[in-house]
């Protein structure tokens, strides 16, 4: 798919004061850590997480979401009123229903003609948001479009160390340390027809493409224990979740740069999904793509799904790392498998 005036008009964050850091969950492990004789410091040696933020217990996502869309008009000098379509794409939200995106939408002041909705597809759904909004404005459906999500690791990180400290297992430990990389973060993006509107970076197109075989490799989710109880449960085959996953990635990376017309050396710059250090190095590695053309925030930031690549871009920006007329590729990867990767003009 390709965009011939669609841009990225603004690309705003918000971030929860709270800061966990790795040392600390694996003091809470400790005791897990001496039943199974495993030294403590392992989580941090693997995943280069030295640190993540957490919202509050009991918090909305809706109100990062809110916080961040606010942001976004703020920098464009525009209203709600504007936003023609606004779509919250997290995996987090405040109920099964309504869709999250309505009391957003009110909070942000979108008017009764504007579309919203909800959109889920694990990491990528920020992504797959992007392109919703892309192709309403491609078809002369909408003008301005918001897509905003908020991710939220505390209460699943809390309720698995707690199945842990009563029954100490290796497999389930195996199974969590995905789990324990989460941290939680707000993004929002403003995408339109107007080249004049804020910074306005062109947004080129994109591809995707999935291996659904593997959709049992990464779960998150609630099971029912008794008749009225439910459990939160996030279970991660993360060799295997590596190993497809790669495959996938280098099938998407070869089709993105068919589709851009880019030849390896003409790529400046990209943002990958931020999961920890071996996954980055080994997903680089495969592509062919040196580390010094990546932005990294998982090691104070952690991995905050949907919101991931869209915040770590947002960073790499406000240092100065992106830079006008940069060839940009934006590389996303969800469970499922889904890939979908972006390009970009800075």
């Amino acid at each position: 798919m390709r965009y011939q005036n669609v841009f990225v008009n603004a690309l705003t964050y918000d971030l929860p004061e709270e800061r966990v850091t790795t040392a600390s969950l694996e003091d809470a492990l400790r005791p897990v850590y001496q039943a199974l004789h495993i030294p403590v410091g392992q989580l941090e040696a693997i995943t280069g997480i030295r640190e993540r933020r957490w919202w509050p217990r009991h918090f909305k996502v809706s109100d990062g979401a809110i916080a961040a869309g606010a942001k976004a008009l703020g920098a464009l000098g525009i209203s709600g009123s504007d936003v023609d379509v606004l779509i919250y794409a997290g995996v987090c939200r405040d109920y099964q229903e309504p869709a999250t995106a309505c009391r957003i939408g009110a909070e942000l002041g979108l008017n009764s003609d504007a579309t919203l909705y909800d959109l889920s597809n694990a990491c990528v759904g920020v992504l797959n948001g992007m392109i919703e909004v892309a192709n309403r404005i491609a078809l002369g459906q909408a003008k301005v479009g918001m897509v905003v999500s908020c991710e939220s690791s505390r209460d699943i990180n809390e309720d698995t160390l707690q199945k842990l400290l009563k029954n100490p297992d290796m497999n389930f430990l195996k199974e969590s340390l995905a789990t324990f990389t989460g941290g939680s973060g707000a993004v929002a993006i403003v995408l339109s027809s107007d080249p004049t509107l804020g910074k306005a970076h062109r947004l080129l197109g994109g591809v995707t493409k999935n291996d659904n075989s593997q959709h049992e490799l990464c779960k998150w989710g609630f099971q029912r224990l008794r008749n009225t109880v439910f459990e939160q449960f996030m279970i991660t085959d993360a060799v295997n979740v590596m190993k497809h996953g790669v495959a996938l990635g280098l099938k998407t990376w070869h089709a993105l740069q068919e589709e851009m017309r880019w030849l390896p050396g003409q790529v400046d710059k990209i943002i990958s999904h931020q999961v920890g250090q071996t996954h980055r190095k080994t997903v680089l590695n495969a592509l062919g793509i040196p580390l010094v053309k990546d932005y990294e925030t998982f090691s104070y930031l952690g991995n905050m799904g949907t919101v991931s690549l869209p915040l770590t871009a947002a960073i790499a920006d406000e240092q100065g790392f992106l830079k006008s007329q940069d060839q940009v590729g934006w590389l996303g990867i969800g469970s499922g498998l889904n890939c979908l990767m972006l390009g970009l003009e800075w």
